[in-house]
């Protein structure tokens, strides 16, 4: 499939997928006039290469843990705790937005209350 395919299948934008490309995280052939010509799984690909960003992992993060999920590479202790690193960090921005979760449903309740007095 050609990049503007990718990009609707996916919801990512081209620039986006030249960019995942770039940093080593997709891959694609060529056509003979040079065109990028991505595989079906590409799909399921940049949906996780998306989801794993949404995480706030960086890029460089995904270019070493994606052999991981994808293929059978070596799994290193360096990985592992990275990764344990990573969730840590997102287990914590997860409490943080459930705080402002709170503090917001409170303010909802709040003038609720207050409407219909």
């Amino acid at each position: 499939m050609r990049i503007g395919e990718l990009a609707e299948a996916t919801g990512a934008s081209p620039r986006s997928l030249r960019y995942y490309e770039d940093q080593g995280l997709l891959g694609s052939g060529r056509s003979t006039g040079g065109q990028r010509h991505y595989p079906p799984t590409a799909v399921e690909r940049v949906a996780l290469i998306r989801s794993l960003l949404a995480a706030g992992l960086s890029s460089s993060t995904i270019y070493d843990v994606l052999p991981c999920i994808t293929e059978q590479a070596i799994r290193t202790p360096a990985l592992a705790a990275r990764l344990r690193d990573e969730l840590t960090r997102v287990d914590e921005q997860l409490r943080e937005m459930q705080r402002t979760r709170e503090v917001l449903a409170g303010l909802v309740d709040h003038y609720a209350v207050a409407e219909q007095a």
